[in-house]
C-alpha cells in the first residue's frame, strides 16, 4: 500500500478521500487541517511543520492560503501532489508552475472524468456552431466560497475565442446581449455537489451540454486515481488531459 497525506483532511472532500483511499491502494498516514486531531485513524496536525509521517503522495482539498506552505513541504520532501483546491490567484498559479519544475504536480479544478469529457465536447460544439450565443451556468452547495467555480472558468476557456467577451452575471436595464459575449452564471444553494451546463443558443434552436455530479465521491475517486497515475512521473505540471490521454 502506498502512503498518503491529505491536506484539508477534516473537510468534506478530505474525509471522502480518506474513506476511499484503501480501495485505490493507499494508506492514509497523516492529515493537515486547522482543527488538529491526534487520535483517530490517522493524526491530523494544523500545519505542515508538524507532519511526522513519510508519504508517497499528497492530495490537497483545502484553501488557496495553504498553497505556499504546501509547496514548500512538498519540494522539501520531493512529494508528488494532487491539487483539487480552486480559487487560486494569478500569483499562486505562477508559484504552482514554478514548483512543478522541481516536483510532479497534478492540478485540476474538477477531478471528475465526466467534466473532462464535457470540456472536450463543449470546445468541439463551439467550433461547430459559429454565431451561436453561449451561456455557462454552474450550481454548487451553499458553502462554496469561490464564484464562478473553477470548472466554469475551465469551460469558458474551452469555448471562448480571442475576441470573446466574458460576462459574469447580468442585471439592470442595459443587460442586452452584445456580440461575442459568453455569459457565466453561478447558483449557490442547498447541498448541490456540482452541476455545470453549457448552452448554445441559435435561431430557433438550442443545444445544451451538461454534467451533474450526484455525489462528491466522484471527485475523491478522481483525485485518488490522479495520485496513483502521478507516482512515477517526473517533475512537471500535469492535468486531467495528460492523465486521460496518456493512461
Amino acid at each position: 500500500m502506498k502512503k498518503l497525506l491529505i491536506s484539508g483532511a477534516k473537510g468534506r472532500m478530505g474525509q471522502m478521500i480518506a474513506s476511499q483511499a484503501a480501495g485505490h491502494g493507499f494508506t492514509v498516514v497523516g492529515g493537515i487541517d486547522r482543527a488538529e486531531r491526534l487520535d483517530g485513524d490517522f493524526p491530523i496536525v494544523r500545519d505542515f511543520s508538524r507532519v511526522e509521517a513519510d508519504a508517497d503522495a499528497l492530495i490537497d482539498f483545502s484553501a488557496p492560503m495553504m498553497l505556499g506552505s504546501l509547496l514548500a513541504y512538498a519540494i522539501g520532501h520531493n512529494l508528488p501532489c494532487v491539487l483539487g483546491t480552486t480559487g487560486y490567484t494569478e500569483a499562486e498559479m505562477e508559484a504552482l508552475s514554478a514548483a512543478a519544475r522541481r516536483i510532479p504536480l497534478f492540478y485540476s479544478p474538477n477531478m471528475s472524468l465526466g467534466i473532462y469529457v464535457l470540456k472536450q465536447l463543449a470546445k468541439q460544439a463551439a467550433q461547430m456552431l459559429p454565431g451561436f450565443d453561449i451561456e455557462i451556468v454552474e450550481k454548487h452547495h451553499n458553502q462554496k466560497a469561490d464564484s464562478p467555480s473553477g470548472t466554469a472558468l475551465a469551460l469558458l476557456d474551452a469555448v471562448k475565442k480571442a475576441d470573446s467577451l466574458p460576462v459574469f452575471g447580468r442585471e439592470g436595464k442595459t443587460a442586452k446581449r452584445a456580440p461575442g459575449e459568453i455569459g457565466v452564471h453561478a447558483v449557490r444553494g442547498g447541498t448541490v455537489a456540482g452541476d455545470h451546463e453549457v448552452g448554445y443558443y441559435g435561431d430557433h434552436e438550442v443545444i445544451t451540454l451538461s454534467h451533474h455530479a450526484q455525489d462528491r465521491g466522484v471527485f475523491a475517486a478522481g483525485a485518488l486515481r490522479a495520485a496513483t497515475w502521478l507516482l512515477d512521473k517526473p517533475a512537471g505540471l500535469y492535468s486531467m488531459q495528460d492523465m486521460m490521454e496518456n493512461k
